[in-house]
């Protein structure tokens, strides 16, 4: 697990944006497609569980966003 974790830092050090912003839609389009193949029954439970994980990962990541931003205006 450690080698995987490993190779995964470094395919994101040689990464840009543009990299990440496409693994981003591919796992967003895995997740519709594994979403809209569940039986009507779950369906409820796992749309309040993916809206729960967003807004928790969301929000520390917009904050990060809004304070490297704040820095970069501070230094201009």
């Amino acid at each position: 697990m450690k080698r995987l974790f490993g190779y995964a830092n470094e395919y994101v050090r040689q990464s840009d944006w543009k990299d990440l912003a496409l693994l981003k839609f591919c796992l967003c389009a895995a997740g519709i497609l594994i979403g809209t193949a569940l039986p009507q029954k779950v369906r409820k439970p796992v749309v309040f569980t993916a809206m729960g994980v967003f807004v928790a990962t969301y929000i520390p990541l917009i904050l990060k966003f809004l304070r490297i931003a704040g820095e970069g205006e501070k230094e201009q």
